[in-house]
């Protein structure tokens, strides 16, 4: 049953990712409303989670916050150790030269919270069924997002759109196979707040330094800042429809 629903939740992933293939004539408002889809995932669904997930605190503040805050100093770092490289082999470090290679990783990374995602369902159906459908109607209404996340993510680093396309797929497949694994696994809950607080991170930092700023570059207009909060509004009225 839990791999089942899943398929729901591949199915809406590639929408999400088809969605942001067929508006590339309107780049700077796609990357606009990834911006806002991003920040509307970090801030009202990922971290709540994560803190309510991974309680403990070290040196008076939560595990989970330590672990957004080093996530986001990971991708900078990441971002920074890069673009050294590139212009140590000769490549200018300006806003359009970035390194494929943080497209894609983020990419992954999003592939891993969508895998995720499939083990969530996977315990909440080992909990219940009515918890299993309330579980999965949450991922399969933000999966949209995440497959329009990906492919956004992966095409504005440079890479080839049959990567993009790759990554979208592998999205779309991650929570199928990770609610097939729940029937041979069980991941501790304090693992799953600690990998969401760092996962928030790094798409925050993402959404932030790379991505809005983007979609702001070439063509500073309202209707990308509309976009941006489009993009967070719908987050916030999935995970209160969920909630």
């Amino acid at each position: 049953m839990a791999v089942f629903v899943a398929l729901g939740a591949f199915l809406m992933t590639l929408a999400g990712g088809w969605t942001a293939q067929r508006v590339t004539d309107r780049r700077h408002l796609v990357l606009g409303l990834a911006g806002g889809l991003m920040l509307g995932v970090v801030g009202l669904d990922l971290l709540p989670e994560a803190l309510r997930a991974a309680g403990t605190e070290v040196f008076g503040v939560p595990a989970a916050l330590l672990l957004f805050v080093g996530g986001f100093l990971l991708a900078h770092l990441v971002e920074r150790l890069l673009a050294a490289r590139r212009a140590a082999h000769g490549a200018a470090d300006h806003d359009h030269q970035r390194a494929p290679e943080v497209g894609l990783t983020a990419a992954a990374a999003m592939v891993g919270h969508s895998a995720m995602d499939g083990v969530a369902i996977g315990a909440a159906f080992q909990v219940g069924g009515g918890m299993g459908l309330a579980v999965a109607l949450a991922v399969i209404a933000h999966d949209f997002a995440d497959g329009f996340n990906t492919f956004t993510l992966t095409s504005l680093y440079g890479n080839a759109r049959r990567k993009a396309v790759a990554m979208l797929f592998a999205d779309a497949l991650a929570p199928v196979l990770g609610a097939a694994s729940t029937a041979f696994l069980a991941i501790p809950e304090w693992f799953l707040g600690g990998y969401l607080g760092l996962f928030g991170g790094v798409l925050l930092y993402l959404a932030a330094a790379e991505i809005l700023p983007e979609a702001h570059h070439e063509h500073p207009a309202h209707t990308t800042l509309l976009c941006t909060v489009a993009g967070t509004a719908f987050i916030w009225l999935v995970v209160g429809l969920a909630g």
